[in-house]
């Protein structure tokens, strides 16, 4: 089988099988991914519906990834057999009936055609656990809602397009909602973490009343690394605050984001003023921080422009400060872009089940580590960027699904910065985009600063918690040195691009 090997963004990867069916290609990206998930040098393996996404190190040999590729690009073994009970129709699948009727079925007829059907996971994305099943049944097929749902509850057992899946936990979505299940897709404290893995093949079971209605999503026990002490109480969360630090890769097959600071330069000259190394954890602020308890004794500083108080008085920003147990901290707002990092000497611990970003929630306790890496002096790393709200991008890699009037108002005009944006990505408000085809892609994996055009026309530029998967069209990717400039882009502020 034929591949081809494209860079997509810095440090990644996508590989692509022309000529090969859908189900060629997957099976091959699959089989591959299993091959390379332990390879030194990669750092995660993606498979998408027909294609191999991968984030690799430097250091990486990428001609002899190339020749290994190519000379083994062969279907997967069989994966697990994976049976899952589901109750259809009524309040848990408001689109049933609907779906029927359009058909010329009744509800009970399109439910037994689903339950009947042989379904294979293709791949896992949109959200941890999220499968892409395909083998659904060609006249159960229906497109997605023009106007996603703010809400899909956890367990809804869903139509998109040509894939079946079931949401694994509470989301937005713009699949048609058939049924719901008990079954618990993504569990932490499991291994593997996910009720499904790419290649596995599925069965829908159809389940009376007595089957729950809904998973069992009890919070599993938070486990902190050994010598982590409670440092700190949270009186109030602020706007968005979580811990972050480098990304952590690894774990993208499993539909999990690699996440990480937005800004890892600015975590990095915080992480230096206490002596971390340069990606230790710390609190990422967003817009407005948290007030918090000191329950231990600690020494700490902020980088960025972040409003300090301790105990009522001011505290500058930029220089390290010692907090002891009992002080009350209020960091508040952030005076000039969106993010700020509070680093605290020794680093922040995160616990063993945190898998995604955690937004701090109010009596939260937060945790020191002890880890050996406290005390390495790190470098600051400032962005160099390009000036007065410059950014600067790589084309692609769908670049030729848009008119070339796309392509101009892409250059020449001003995207204004949405209040909707968040660590998942930002989104943008222009001249919209016009596609030369379809807007939707056959789905593949994503790299961080792609820039994504969804059927209105408006770029969202995708962020570290974005999706590990989309099906949207891409017309550009930021490179690296340029991202902090886009994650500390205010909402209302303006953004240009330009070809890096």
């Amino acid at each position: 089988m034929r591949i081809a090997v494209r860079e997509v963004g810095e440090g990644a990867l996508l590989v692509e099988y022309p000529g090969a069916s859908e189900e060629s290609a997957n099976r091959a990206a699959i089989a591959a991914a299993r091959r390379l998930s332990a390879r030194a040098g990669v750092l995660d393996a993606i498979p998408g519906a027909r294609t191999l996404y991968l984030a690799v190190e430097d250091r990486l040999d990428r001609p002899a990834l190339e020749d290994e590729l190519a000379s083994d690009a062969g279907a997967a073994a069989p994966g697990r057999a994976v049976r899952v009970p589901v109750r259809y129709g009524g309040e848990l699948g408001p689109d049933l009936a609907e779906l029927a009727r359009a058909r010329g079925m009744t509800p009970e007829e399109l439910a037994r055609r689903h339950a009947a059907g042989s379904y294979r996971v293709a791949f896992l994305g949109f959200a941890p656990g999220f499968a892409y099943c395909v083998g659904l049944p060609e006249e159960l097929a229906a497109p997605r809602l023009a106007t996603p749902r703010t809400r899909v509850p956890a367990g809804t057992l869903a139509i998109g397009g040509s894939y079946t899946g079931i949401y694994p936990s509470e989301t937005p979505g713009g699949w048609r909602l058939i049924g719901r299940s008990p079954a618990r897709l993504f569990d932490p404290t499991a291994d593997p973490p996910t009720l499904f893995l790419p290649g596995d093949s599925a069965t829908f079971e159809s389940a009376g009343p007595e089957v729950a209605a809904a998973p069992s999503l009890e919070r599993p026990a938070v486990v902190y690394p050994e010598g982590a002490v409670a440092i700190f109480r949270v009186a109030t969360p602020g706007l968005f605050t979580s811990l972050q630090g480098a990304p952590r890769h690894g774990r993208g097959g499993y539909g999990v984001p690699a996440g990480g600071a937005m800004d890892l330069p600015l975590l990095a000259e915080g992480n230096a003023l206490v002596g971390n190394a340069e990606n230790a954890v710390a609190l990422e602020i967003t817009l407005q921080g948290p007030e918090l308890l000191a329950l231990a004794n600690c020494r700490a500083a902020a980088a960025g422009c972040l409003e300090i108080e301790k105990n009522g008085s001011r505290e500058p920003p930029g220089e390290p400060f010692e907090i002891a147990s009992g002080d009350r901290l209020s960091l508040g707002r952030v005076t000039k872009g969106v993010r700020a990092y509070f680093c605290v000497e020794g680093g922040l611990a995160v616990a063993s089940v945190a898998w995604q970003t955690h937004r701090l929630g109010k009596e939260d306790t937060i945790h020191r580590s002890l880890s050996p890496d406290a005390g390495a002096r790190s470098r600051s790393r400032l962005p160099a960027g390009a000036p007065d709200g410059v950014v600067r991008v790589r084309l692609g890699p769908q670049e030729d699904r848009f008119t070339e009037r796309s392509h101009r108002a892409f250059f020449e005009g001003s995207w204004r910065v949405s209040a909707s944006s968040d660590r998942r990505g930002v989104r943008l408000a222009g001249e919209p985009l016009e596609h030369s085809g379809s807007a939707e892609v056959a789905p593949e994996g994503t790299a961080l600063g792609a820039i994504q055009v969804p059927a209105d026309g408006q770029p969202i530029v995708l962020g570290p918690d974005r999706p590990v998967t989309g099906g949207y069209a891409k017309i550009a990717t930021v490179i690296a040195e340029d991202w902090p400039l886009v994650a500390q882009t205010a909402p209302g502020a303006f953004l240009r691009f330009r070809r890096a």
